[in-house]
């Protein structure tokens, strides 16, 4: 008789997960390669051209945390935080080849992924902090409140998380780049700003609670 097959520990990814943890792992890696560029703000301010991406990474576990439960959120916040350190190590292995005599941008592949190495080095130590709290706060929320009001617990939850990741990220990144006036000019509207943008993104997050939930399994 054939053995019978033991259920798996994540027998809820299904496809739709599949498609989330991309669209997940492809704005943080967007966020640490892109983010480098910093465009000018208000006040005499800046911000990072990753703020257009990088709200997408907190609202995805709150949006997955919703459908799914905190297993699954959890488990989206540990692929982030491994993805970041195998492109880490491969980040560092190219920096240190030798150049070729004829690749004549050797001082700008270095400058500009020398930094990117940085900027993935922060957001390893941000998500370790940053990600988990938002994930913690979200669903402490969820329990106060019952599970209702998603909106407020979401943007609640991304409102502390966000300034503990704008935080440690911008430290981290630009530290000894930029004076520290100008950094912490960077963490300030860096992170107003990405909460505004998460509020923004609310009615996607609505979206995308409303695709997933189609057949899905009870949240763990």
């Amino acid at each position: 008789m054939a053995r019978a097959c033991r259920e798996p520990k994540y027998y809820f990814m299904n496809n739709k997960i599949f498609v989330a943890l991309t669209l997940y792992l492809t704005a943080l890696f967007a966020s640490n390669t892109l983010g480098i560029k910093l465009m000018p703000f208000l006040f005499g301010t800046h911000l990072s051209t990753a703020i257009f991406v990088f709200p997408v990474v907190f609202l995805m576990t709150d949006v997955i945390g919703e459908v799914y439960g905190k297993a699954t959120a959890k488990l989206f916040v540990k692929m982030g935080f491994y993805s970041t350190l195998i492109y880490l190590a491969f980040n560092l292995i190219a920096n240190v080849m030798p150049a070729s005599k004829d690749f004549f941008m050797g001082d700008a592949y270095n400058q500009i992924f020398g930094l990117s190495f940085r900027f993935a080095l922060a957001s390893v130590a941000a998500f370790v902090v940053g990600e988990y709290q938002d994930v913690f706060s979200f669903f402490f929320l969820k329990a106060k409140l019952g599970g209702k009001l998603f909106w407020l617990r979401s943007n609640l939850s991304n409102v502390w998380g966000q300034l503990i990741d704008s935080v440690i990220w911008s430290t981290i990144a630009f530290a000894g780049v930029y004076p520290a006036k100008t950094i912490l000019m960077i963490i300030i509207p860096w992170w107003l700003f990405k909460v505004a943008m998460g509020i923004v993104y609310t009615p996607l997050s609505y979206l995308g609670i409303y695709l997933l939930k189609d057949k899905k399994e009870p949240a763990k």
